[in-house]
């Protein structure tokens, strides 16, 4: 029987406690996750793609069989032939993640047949968490504690201090 390997991309900017559980749950379920930080150079994050690169892999590094990979202007399931992914891995927040994320399923299966997409529903607990907020709350200085890995705290503080760009 062949391994089964999953994908769970994302653009992680930053990463939330919410995107920490679907991984550690999808990580689970295969004998392979890979989370895949994708990004276009042509739109500006808040973070730069090597500090969320980072801050997966430090929230990240007590999974043996979750490895961080980074794609730039790349289709998903393009990144997933290249890895011998078997399952894309997608969260559901709400109905409106629903929608967009049976749209985006649609897509892909046309274009990789052989790649099946499953949905993990967010836990209760995550299931308001979004990257915008937590960017919303970083430019306000708020506490983004109860809602990220330490690494992103980590990372913020450490910019705070040194007067850098986030």
């Amino acid at each position: 029987m062949s391994d089964k390997i999953g994908l769970f991309a994302g653009s992680f900017d930053p990463v939330t406690n919410g995107h920490v559980d679907i991984i550690r749950r999808a990580s689970k379920l295969f004998d392979k996750l890979y989370v895949g930080l994708f990004y276009n150079k042509n739109k500006t994050g808040l973070f730069e793609p090597a500090s969320r690169q980072k801050m997966l892999k430090e929230a990240l590094a007590d999974l043996k069989n979750v490895e961080v990979i980074v794609a730039r202007d790349s289709l998903a399931v393009d990144i997933a032939r290249q890895h011998g992914v078997t399952h894309l891995v997608r969260g559901l927040r709400n109905a409106q993640d629903l929608e967009y994320e049976a749209n985006l399923a649609f897509f892909n299966s046309q274009l990789a047949q052989e790649i099946e997409t499953v949905f993990l529903l967010t836990a209760l607990d995550y299931r308001y968490l979004s990257s915008s907020r937590i960017r919303e709350l970083i430019y306000f200085k708020a506490d983004i504690s109860p809602y990220v890995p330490q690494a992103v705290v980590k990372e913020v503080e450490q910019k705070s201090e040194n007067n850098q760009k986030i």
